[in-house]
């Protein structure tokens, strides 16, 4: 059996122009190596598989070039490649400073590619300063490593940083397609479009994926068995989704959402790759952003459909139902139902959407008939804008509609009219406070059309026992704090005007708050609408409810003189 090269190794690039997604840095060392602006420490740093050890290495080949030597030529004598993860000691770094003063047999140059450097322990590191600050004029340093935050700044000062970026996916999908034509295998957009996000920016990462879809597929590389073998959730799984969203289909959403579960995926992915199909039909809608939507042309296409069909509140929303599931789904004690509660949520936002805009349902008089209603018949107020049309020059059928209509213009029974303010005020400041109460006041000023309302005429008796009552029926009501407000004092009568004296102000205004209340009941019970009330504030009242310290010892050496010998013999204070 012939042995098998993968393709990370296969195709590893052999000069600059083969390097993926790096055209900057490939061009800077480039133009470097022509104008002879080379440094003698040089540093790559970026994610995994985006081609530091490469780049590296073609750099290596480049500089011992002069022209004359084979195409297979590799200069191994001059390039030492050392893994400082497993060579991190300071005798491992004494050891290749000794071999640095030896000046190359062959080429001009002796390189030093050390790989994952910020592995070395730190006095690894002190050990290397000084030959990597003044190494012989013979002898480039490359240094390669994943996390340039672990090695020192003293490192960092004396090399050339090259930061390399993770590789675009249409980068890797044109490489991949490169790969695929060499390989003689037919592959569709999406699948290598898929494959390519996958990587998540590593090529060496791509081009394994690929070739073990490859091995799972053959020749013929699909959409759909490359998501079947990654084990992703295919786009076709969001877009019908989204589409039973839009048409409220909650029994069918919830099959779905089960099909998907039943193949092994996670709620927890399903729900983040939703939230990710409704920010790409977010991008979708607007032409200047279309850039953003990182898929395949035919997909594409298909994102622009449906973006046609969402509006922008409801994906906005959508995105903000499906994130806050993603947040809460790790925290969930039953995940499963919290994704089905979104999901729900989701198919309901157009619908609750057309039930706010629809305008007001008309129940047919039918209806009422069938379940033994007899309708009340309704005024219809006679206006500029609807009057009754004159029967002159109308046909029989209009005649007849007109006669219905007249059916039910009854006149309006006589009513009390309540003085109502326009305008309505908040409850969240004084001044609506003080319009609220104002308000009812007002209400009790009313106006009798037709008809006088009763004035029978009470006793003081009668009326303090209609108090009481009413100061009952705030105790039981659980108004303890008006009610004894109400208890200070005994009401008197003149007339039809009922006086009050409180002691303060405070029993006042909570009175005035509350009589509209108050005045009802007492109307009410006596027959008489023509009470009112009047309330003063009674200072010598007060007096009599507060008093300082000094009140309080003053009435006590009254009834006890010596009290103030206790206080004068014990130096106390009032």
């Amino acid at each position: 059996m012939e042995h098998f090269v993968v393709s990370a190794r296969k195709y590893r690039p052999q000069t600059f122009k083969d390097v993926v997604g790096q055209q900057a840095i490939t061009n800077t060392l480039l133009n470097a190596i022509d104008n002879n602006h080379l440094a003698q420490a040089l540093l790559f740093t970026g994610p995994r598989g985006v081609g530091k050890t490469t780049c590296a290495r073609i750099l290596a080949k480049m500089i011992n070039s002069d022209g004359s030597e084979t195409s297979d030529e590799d200069f191994a004598f001059n390039i030492f490649e050392l893994d400082a993860a497993s060579n991190n000691s300071v005798d491992d770094i004494r050891s290749l400073t000794d071999q640095v003063r030896i000046p190359p047999q062959v080429g001009k140059y002796k390189v030093y590619i050390i790989d994952e450097v910020h592995m070395l322990s730190q006095a690894a590191f002190n050990a290397f300063l000084k030959t990597l600050e003044e190494p012989p004029k013979h002898c480039i340093f490359i240094l390669a490593t994943t996390e340039k935050h672990k090695i020192i700044p003293t490192i960092l000062s004396r090399c050339q940083i090259f930061d390399f970026k993770r590789i675009t996916v249409t980068d890797a999908k044109e490489y991949l397609k490169f790969i695929a034509s060499e390989q003689g295998i037919t592959a569709e957009d999406d699948a290598l479009h898929i494959i390519a996000q996958k990587a998540d920016g590593a090529m060496r990462d791509a081009l394994s994926i690929f070739d073990r879809v490859v091995s799972f597929s053959g020749k013929n590389l699909t959409r759909k068995a490359v998501t079947e073998n990654l084990n992703v959730l295919d786009y076709e799984t969001y877009f019908t989704s989204t589409d039973l969203i839009l048409e409220n289909k909650i029994p069918d959403l919830l099959l779905q959402f089960n099909n998907t579960l039943s193949k092994g995926f996670d709620g927890h992915h399903f729900i983040a790759g939703l939230a990710s199909h409704f920010r790409d039909l977010l991008v979708s809608k607007t032409p200047e952003t279309i850039e953003l939507l990182e898929v395949g042309d035919r997909t594409k296409t298909k994102y622009l459909e449906q973006s046609q069909k969402a509006s922008q509140e409801f994906l906005m929303q959508g995105i903000n139902l499906a994130n806050d599931c993603d947040l809460k789904y790790k925290t969930s004690k039953n995940q499963r139902l919290l994704v089905e509660l979104c999901l729900m949520q989701l198919a309901s936002i157009t619908h609750d959407g057309e039930k706010k805009n629809s305008k007001h349902y008309i129940i047919p008089a039918s209806y009422f008939r069938k379940k033994g209603i007899t309708p009340i018949p309704v005024k219809i107020p006679e206006t500029k804008n609807n009057l009754l049309p004159s029967t002159e020059n109308k046909s029989e059928s209009e005649e007849k509609i007109l006669d219905v209509v007249e059916q039910f213009q009854v006149k309006e029974p006589p009513k009390i009219i309540l003085k109502q303010e326009s305008k309505r005020a908040s409850g969240l400041s004084l001044k609506s406070i003080k319009a609220k109460k104002d308000h009812l006041i007002k209400q009790m000023d009313v106006v009798v059309d037709e008809e006088n309302l009763p004035t029978q005429p009470f006793t003081e008796k009668e009326l303090i026992t209609a108090w009481n009552t009413f100061i009952e029926k705030l105790r039981k009501d659980g108004k303890h704090n008006l009610a004894s407000i109400l208890a200070i004092d005994t009401p008197k009568v003149k007339g039809s005007i009922i006086h009050l004296e409180f002691p303060n102000a405070t029993n006042k205004v909570e009175v005035e708050r509350q009589q509209y209340d108050l005045l009802s009941y007492v109307r009410k019970t006596l027959s008489n609408y023509d009470i009112s009330l009047s309330i003063t504030i009674n200072e010598v009242m007060e007096k009599q409810y507060a008093y300082t310290a000094a009140d309080k010892f003053e009435k006590l050496k009254e009834k006890n003189p010596n009290i103030d010998i206790l206080r004068k013999t014990f130096d106390l204070d009032v």
